[in-house]
């Protein structure tokens, strides 16, 4: 659970329904705001802070045409008034190329 104010990180979490869903509801909030063709992959990493609600931090990977791009979205929850809004979407830098070659 999170303290009142503090940013704590969501262990074991972060790959839940609930943080995935989150996630694409932030890749698909800002590819209606800049018209861009993300597309998600997964989640890295979050964080979460309590405010009037909760403010989520979600570190995720997705796909910028053929491009692997690492984002921070910022997404402000408040469950009992079935609200959820995105407040900041940013580009971290490029995912780590992943060696495939065999020894």
């Amino acid at each position: 659970m999170a303290k009142l104010g503090g940013v704590s990180q969501v262990d074991g979490n972060e790959n839940s329904q609930k943080m995935e869903n989150l996630a694409r509801f932030a890749v698909d909030e800002h590819k209606k705001k800049e018209s861009t063709m993300l597309e998600f992959r997964k989640v890295l990493n979050v964080k979460q802070q309590v405010v009037s609600g909760i403010m989520y931090y979600i570190t995720l990977e997705a796909m910028d045409g053929d491009k692997l791009k690492i984002y921070e979205a910022k997404v402000w929850e408040k469950p009992w008034m079935n609200f959820k809004e995105l407040q900041d979407f940013k580009f971290i830098g490029d995912a780590p190329a992943v060696c495939t070659a065999t020894a």
